[in-house]
């Protein structure tokens, strides 16, 4: 059977058009505002510090642990958690947590829709909260807020719902740029945890925003890399060792982490108080925590400058490190309003038991390792390590560990520390992405080449009584002229309706179908193109015909669209040799299998 090829011209790699440049001209105002957003996130949580633990209205960069308050410093985050839990009731819960499951939420349930009251009162929760001595990081409330501020953006504009997913996205990563000056990490964010897909139409855009918010902080002076690190190791089997040690434990780490967060979450849902009061509770084991080591609160940034300069001591990062996970996971779990990044950089202090390498090249990696094992994203926490450290040299050390963790993690765990939340308000959330087989597969392949039909010189009570007969398999069939030509389809309602409408039974099938609309699939079309036609046309079946002549090759159903699916399913489970003694075994346990 020869038939019409389609010019592969027409075939392209991508879907994107023009309207891209569009969204990326958007792009940069989203930019701009996520970068605003994360100006004022940064300068608000230095000046609720201040307030809380100084009594001093002033931006200025005070360290927590040089508070004069003494013994009441430990009220202090039980003060800050109230003030969170009265404007989560009270404006918007959604300020609970730490921001990223609410976003990738937002994407996928709620058509990228976040409003206004989130921009406001997310920032200045998160600002509250780890200004009050919160052991978290700003990440989750700047890509919360980045994110707001490009969904109301595009709620003004004529966009879809995929281009609205676009622009939270795009202020999401523009906001963490100017946060932690990691352009690339969050253009990597975007692509492993929050697009839900790799197309130039989202991607272009979200890499513009994070784009101009790095040239525009830079151009403010905003400093970065926050952690400068120029130390190494040379590469060697006994380092890759090392690196994948460190990957696992950190794997590990990362794992107890999650269980921590979300078993404190389960105990303060059995508590018989009103959800507005646990961040209360949670705020009390952070400011006890903060007596035992003032270090731990807060977003700890200056402890991982230390560790990475080789200034902490095994054993005090220890302690550093129990502490603040407890007080993290507990206030987290507690629903205040924070993010999980600087926290999980303290896995740094794994760096004390490992061998000899350049002072804070093992911080550097168990601290990229945790984080990429605990959010699963591996390429996020590999770059975001090198662009807070500019080191580009310990690029290899760095994915051999964090894909080491990510390993551990993933065969160990269900879930991440984000999406554990969203599967617990019942939705289910798939982070694989792969082609899509519909995409690959030709009608062709799978249709139905004997194909059953009837001639349209039947009358209306012949059709009747074939489709009657209990001979007869299928629900509907193409009609043909003497030329081969579809003229239509038949099926019990199509006869239904013809009955009721009094037609004569000795009308012919041709006559009843002369002049309407036929839907037609040929066999070098796609099944991706296919399922629209079959959905437009609400119909089940489709004649397959050819583009030159339009003579019936075949016919084609959902059935075979479902089959190309068990198919790919199929090249998951099973498993045989190509070569060798094991591909004869097969092929001979492949012909029992036909007896």
């Amino acid at each position: 059977m020869k038939t019409h090829q389609p010019n592969p011209d027409h075939l392209r790699d991508f879907t994107t058009d023009a309207r891209v440049l569009l969204v990326a001209a958007i792009a940069v105002v989203v930019a701009t505002a996520g970068l605003f957003a994360g100006i004022v996130l940064l300068k608000l949580i230095r000046l609720a510090t201040n307030i809380a633990y100084f009594g001093q209205f002033s931006p200025a960069d005070l360290k927590l642990q040089d508070t004069p308050l003494g013994l009441a410093a430990v009220l202090v985050p039980v003060v800050g958690a109230l003030i969170i839990g009265l404007m989560a009731r009270y404006g918007s819960e959604k300020i609970r947590g730490h921001g990223i499951p609410e976003a990738i939420e937002a994407i996928l349930l709620g058509r990228s829709k976040l409003d206004a009251k989130v921009a406001i009162l997310k920032p200045l929760s998160s600002a509250i909260s780890i200004g009050s001595g919160g052991p978290f990081g700003a990440e989750g409330p700047i890509i919360m807020t980045g994110g707001a501020i490009g969904s109301l953006i595009a709620q003004m504009l004529p966009v879809s719902d995929n281009e609205r997913k676009t622009l939270l996205v795009a202020g999401a990563a523009a906001g963490m740029t100017t946060v932690f000056g990691t352009p690339i990490a969050a253009i990597m964010l975007a692509v492993e945890l929050l697009l839900f897909e790799w197309t130039p139409r989202s991607f272009i855009p979200v890499a513009v925003a994070a784009i101009i918010a790095e040239v525009e902080r830079t151009l403010l002076h905003l400093p970065g890399p926050i952690f400068p690190f120029e130390g190494g190791m040379a590469v060697s089997f006994t380092a890759l060792g090392g690196w994948v040690l460190i990957g696992i434990c950190a794997g590990l780490l990362s794992g107890l982490l999650t269980q921590m967060v979300y078993a404190c979450e389960d105990a303060f849902q059995k508590l018989p108080i009103h959800w507005m009061w646990w961040p209360m509770i949670g705020g009390l084991v952070v400011g006890i925590g903060g007596l035992i080591e003032p270090r731990a609160l807060g977003v700890g940034y200056d402890n991982i400058s230390d560790m990475l300069n080789g200034h902490t001591l095994a054993t005090a990062a220890l302690i550093l490190l129990v502490v603040k996970a407890i007080i993290w996971s507990v206030a987290l779990g507690s629903g205040t309003s924070g993010g999980v990044l600087a926290p999980l950089l303290m896995g740094a202090v794994l760096a004390g038991f490992l061998p000899a390498a350049d002072p804070g090249f093992w911080a550097l990696l168990a601290m990229a390792a945790t984080m990429g094992g605990t959010m699963r994203a591996p390429l996020t926490a590999t770059f975001f390590a090198v662009e807070l450290t500019g080191n580009t040299n310990v690029l290899v050390p760095l994915i051999a560990a964090c894909a080491a963790a990510h390993a551990v993690t993933v065969l160990l765990m269900k879930r991440s520390i984000l999406t554990e939340k969203i599967a617990r308000r019942g939705h289910h959330l798939a982070r694989e992405y792969r082609v899509d087989p519909f995409a690959l597969t030709r009608v062709r392949e799978v249709m139905t080449t004997q194909v059953e039909s009837v001639r349209a010189t039947m009358t209306l009570h012949g059709a009747t009584a074939f489709l009657t007969a209990p001979e007869t398999r299928h629900p509907s069939f193409p009609v043909i002229d003497e030329n081969g030509h579809v003229l239509g389809l038949i099926d019990p309602p199509a006869i239904l309706r013809w009955r009721r409408a009094g037609t004569h039974r000795t009308t012919t099938l041709g006559t009843l179908l002369a002049g309407s609309k036929v839907t037609l699939a040929y066999p070098d079309e796609y099944l991706e193109g296919l399922s629209d036609k079959l959905l437009t046309a609400n119909v089940s079946h489709l004649p397959v015909v050819t583009r030159e002549g339009l003579q019936l090759v075949g016919y084609v159903g959902w059935k075979d669209l479902m089959r190309v699916r068990s198919r790919k399913q199929a090249e998951e489970r099973e498993r045989s040799t190509l070569l060798g003694f094991g591909g004869r075994r097969r092929q001979k346990a492949d012909a029992v299998e036909g007896l």
